[in-house]
C-alpha cells in the first residue's frame, strides 16, 4: 500500500490530484491502482506564524522498502502534477517493511466507494418518510404492548 499524505492543500484539491497522480503512480511502481490511497487531512501550514497552505505544500509519501529504487522518478511525478495548486513543495519519503503492515478487509462490501456505487441521494422516495414520525419524535407508547399481552 502506498500513502501519500498532503499537507498545505484544500482536502478537495487533493481530491482532484489523487485522480490525476494515482494511474501514473501505478503505472510507475507497477501496482494496482486500489494499491494507492491519498489523505487530506484538513490543516494549514504555517512558518513563522504566517499561514503558507497553497503556498508551501509538503507531502509525506509511505511505501514499502522494496520500492526505494523509483524515489527519483516517484518524486518527478508528484511535483510535476502538483505544481498548479502550490507554489512550493516538498516531497518526503517514509519506508516500512512488508512485515511491519497489516490489513483486514471486509468482504461484504466493495473495496472502496466509487461513482458506480454510490447511494443516488437525489432518488430518494420522500413519501416514505412521514411528516412527525422520525428520529426527533420521542416515542411514548407501551413499547411492551405486545409483550405484555400474554
Amino acid at each position: 500500500m502506498i500513502t501519500l499524505t498532503v499537507y498545505g492543500l484544500d482536502p478537495y484539491v487533493v481530491g482532484h490530484l489523487s485522480q490525476e497522480m494515482t494511474p501514473n503512480l501505478a503505472q510507475l511502481y507497477e501496482v494496482s491502482e486500489d494499491e494507492i490511497n491519498f489523505v487530506a487531512p484538513n490543516n494549514m501550514v504555517f512558518h513563522k506564524g504566517v499561514d503558507q497552505t497553497s503556498w508551501n505544500t509538503i507531502i509525506r509519501v509511505n511505501l514499502p522498502k522494496k520500492l526505494l529504487v523509483l524515489q527519483d522518478q516517484a518524486a518527478e511525478i508528484i511535483m510535476q502534477m502538483v505544481q498548479g495548486p502550490t507554489i512550493n513543495v516538498a516531497v518526503e519519503f517514509y519506508y516500512y517493511s512488508q512485515d511491519n503492515r497489516y490489513e483486514k478487509l471486509n468482504n461484504e462490501y466493495p473495496r472502496f466507494i466509487t461513482d458506480d456505487n454510490l447511494v443516488d441521494v437525489e432518488n430518494y422516495d420522500e413519501s416514505v418518510y412521514v411528516e412527525g414520525e422520525g428520529e426527533d419524535e420521542v416515542y411514548t407508547g407501551d413499547i411492551f404492548e405486545d409483550f405484555n399481552k400474554d
